[in-house]
């Protein structure tokens, strides 16, 4: 009986300890509920933040963040530093205090997460969010912003050296510009993971690749560009000075790099292209065979036709054209006269004496004036002779033959043979030039008389007849080639 009671007392006792125990453990559960704490043994992005509340938590991130920094290195040393705002990173305070507030909250969220948290911790980790300012970024990040000052590449190019006449190739120049866009994705790339790493990793090191660097497009080795300096080094030195007289007329690289034709990586002279060059030369300064303008020496002008104009220079053609491109393949410098017909084609006689520029007299030449039977010598430009003369017979139907002339040649003495059988003639004169076929000039020494109109009625036979010391005056001052001009 005693038994009974003492185990109801002892029963009483464990109910009334029962109910003041639940009754106190309801107390600390509400306590723990209502902190505005972490709970311990509690982990935020690896940190221990027991005991302390989100805004505490978030001031220390803060700092944490502040003390992150980027260094961005060109060529292994450092260029451009900062931390992330530097650089236009800056923490979502407000969205971030609201994921700190969300994890504290989570270890209230029921009874069973806030026992577990009590008991166990928690490890929570934190997004970092952060705002991103483009236009704080591209101040900060750009080629001008780097510690190098900025140079660019330079081509290897073909230059022509003036001094010694040749192409050379030039080295390429290195530079160190580089795009900005380029420049910017890579670091922003680097930047954004390491804005979203853990809060341990304080510094990124950014090292800029040197593939960014804008380099050369065209180096020194370039074969193209070689072959054609080797190509145009073969011609360049050129230089085919013609010479008419006292004046000059030069064609050059200038010139000649025009000809030039490369295809497939092989050099030529476009042939067409020389040619046409010629016949522009020979169109220019040939004078024989093309109208004649003469101012005569009584002040007059006259034209002696082209199909009476056998005096002068006639550039051969093709002969110019072989010499051109002989002269341009050697690749030297050349001075002389165009390649001229230097005879008639008939006798093989000189068809000129002298020019000078567009003048082929050059103050040489005989001129006769049928109608008032006078005759003028010129030698370099000083009158030598002036004389009346007896041209050919009118009346006999041998007049003189009008036109320009070469001297075919000179004889002293000579013997004179008629070609007609009816009026054949063998007649010795000390000074015979002639000019056209059997025509000449020569001394009459049985003629007592000279001018007028002796020619018309008892000239000679188409030859024109001088004084005897008008004749030998010529004689001893003309050349062969020098120009006889006869006209009315």
């Amino acid at each position: 009986m005693k038994g009974t009671k003492a185990l109801g007392f002892i029963a009483g006792i464990l109910a009334v300890l029962l109910v003041f125990a639940l009754a106190g453990g309801g107390f600390y559960l509400k306590k723990q509920y209502d902190r505005t704490t972490y709970y311990g043994r509690t982990l935020i992005n690896g940190r221990e933040v027991s005991d302390e509340t989100p805004e505490q938590v978030l001031k220390e991130i803060l700092t944490t963040c502040e003390t992150r920094t980027v260094v961005i290195n060109e060529n292994n040393e450092e260029s451009i530093s900062g931390d992330l705002a530097h650089f236009g990173y800056t923490v979502d305070e407000k969205a971030l205090l609201k994921s700190l507030q969300a994890a504290l909250d989570h270890q209230k969220s029921s009874m069973t997460e806030l026992i577990k948290s009590l008991m166990n911790g928690n490890t929570f980790q934190v997004e970092i969010p952060y705002v991103f300012d483009e236009e704080t970024f591209q101040k900060a990040v750009s080629s001008e912003a780097l510690k190098e000052d900025r140079f660019p590449s330079v081509d290897s190019e073909m230059i022509f050296n003036e001094q010694e006449k040749q192409y050379e190739i030039t080295q390429e120049v290195y530079g160190n510009e580089m795009s900005d866009d380029e420049l910017r994705a890579y670091v922003k790339e680097k930047t954004d993971e390491f804005s979203e790493s853990d809060l341990s990793k304080v510094i990124l090191t950014i090292d800029i690749p040197t593939d960014f660097y804008i380099l050369p497009q065209k180096t020194h080795d370039d074969v193209e560009m070689n072959n054609i300096a080797n190509i145009y080094n073969r011609y360049c030195k050129a230089k085919i000075t013609y010479v008419f007289g006292s004046y000059t007329e030069s064609i050059d690289w200038d010139t000649i790099k025009g000809w030039l034709v490369i295809e497939d990586g092989v050099g030529s002279l476009n042939e067409e292209l020389v040619y046409e060059f010629v016949e522009g030369l020979a169109a220019k300064y040939n004078t024989r065979h093309y109208d004649r303008p003469f101012h005569t020496s009584i002040g007059t002008d006259i034209v002696v036709p082209s199909s009476e104009n056998d005096y002068g220079y006639l550039v051969y053609q093709d002969g110019e054209f072989s010499q051109l491109m002989a002269d341009i393949e050697s690749n030297t410098e050349v001075t002389r006269e165009p390649v001229y017909y230097e005879t008639g084609s008939d006798y093989g006689n000189p068809v000129y004496y002298a020019r000078d520029g567009m003048d082929d007299l050059a103050g040489n030449y005989v001129e006769v004036n049928l109608s008032m039977q006078h005759l003028w010598f010129y030698r370099d430009g000083q009158l030598i002779v002036d004389t009346d003369v007896v041209s050919g017979s009118v009346a006999r139907n041998a007049e003189t033959k009008t036109g320009a002339f070469p001297l075919a040649y000179k004889e002293s003495p000579s013997i004179l043979v008629g070609a007609d059988a009816a009026d054949g003639y063998r007649t010795e004169v000390q000074y015979w030039m002639p000019f056209y076929d059997g025509q000449g000039l020569h001394d009459a020494s049985w003629r007592a008389a000279f001018g007028g109109n002796i020619y018309l009625t008892s000239g000679s036979h188409g030859c024109v007849n001088l004084p005897p010391y008008a004749a030998e005056m010529i004689y001893h001052n003309i050349e062969a080639g020098m120009a006889i001009i006869i006209y009315k």
